[in-house]
């Protein structure tokens, strides 16, 4: 069965260790920890050390940060992958699971004009591959796991659905490259969200969940039954972790997720 995260800054309070009481008042197992770039996340060592002494359980954390290691530009890329390497580091340093972040936000749509983007496929997926290789490689020295997390055509043009990061990790062939996946962008780009995750079972390491519209589970129309009901059937045991947008009353939407998500796993 399943744990519930929150990531930190959905949850009310000034540090961690009140952030940590609300969650697991709400029913939470773990906060989910965000890293900004500029070691930004680095620095909070001292903060993390004293949160962990305390009790708090802290297993992944997502990246929060302007350019990510399939960018274009070959500085901000250098970049990027170093930024990772030191987040897997803390997260490993905390005795958690791994870091997840996306090849790219932002950066360019093949849904939007000018259409073609300015480096062609076979050179998207070297990059990629080169990325996904030197910060595996890190992840395994740290003990940690890369989670690689497809976003949707809108937000990403390289890595949209599971199984292009499933061919990706294949390829790279390191056990510490793994799948995050994301209910709200598998909404948009799987046909059958279900049959995905079936497909790419022995590779899915993280899961982070919102609803249909990027809201709290719940507050959209994705068929809760069905997700879970395929994460599941392939034995994952790992945490939900709440990254959305909250409507209505922010601490209310926050306490609602992980009962409603229990109910809808059966």
């Amino acid at each position: 069965m399943f744990k519930t995260a929150c990531q930190e800054q959905l949850l009310p309070g000034e540090t961690l260790q009140e952030k940590w009481e609300f969650a697991q008042s709400a029913g939470y197992d773990a906060i989910e920890l965000r890293a900004k770039g500029d070691f930004h996340f680095r620095d909070r060592l001292p903060e993390l050390r004293k949160a962990l002494a305390d009790g708090v359980v802290m297993p992944t954390v997502c990246v929060d940060m302007l350019h990510f290691f399939g960018a274009f530009d070959d500085d901000l890329r250098r970049d990027a992958v170093e930024q990772m390497k030191s987040q897997l580091s803390v997260i490993g340093e905390l005795g958690g699971l791994g870091a997840q972040t996306p090849a790219s936000y932002g950066m360019f749509s093949r849904r939007l004009p000018p259409f073609e983007p300015p480096r062609g496929e076979e050179q998207d997926r070297e990059v990629l591959l080169e990325g996904l290789t030197e910060l595996g490689e890190h992840a395994r020295s740290e003990g940690v796991a890369l989670f690689l997390e497809p976003l949707n055509r809108y937000e990403d043009h390289m890595v949209n659905r599971l199984e292009q990061a499933a061919d990706l990790i294949r390829a790279v062939g390191l056990d510490s490259v793994r799948i995050g996946i994301d209910s709200y962008h598998m909404n948009i780009e799987e046909a059958d969200p279900g049959a995905a995750i079936l497909a790419a079972a022995p590779l899915i390491g993280h899961a982070q969940v919102s609803d249909s519209n990027r809201f709290q589970p719940g507050a959209g129309h994705l068929d809760w039954p069905a997700w879970l009901g395929a994460l599941n059937a392939i034995g994952y045991d790992g945490y939900l972790a709440v990254e959305c947008r909250l409507s209505g009353d922010p601490a209310q939407a926050v306490r609602s997720i992980p009962s409603l998500l229990h109910r809808a796993a059966g």
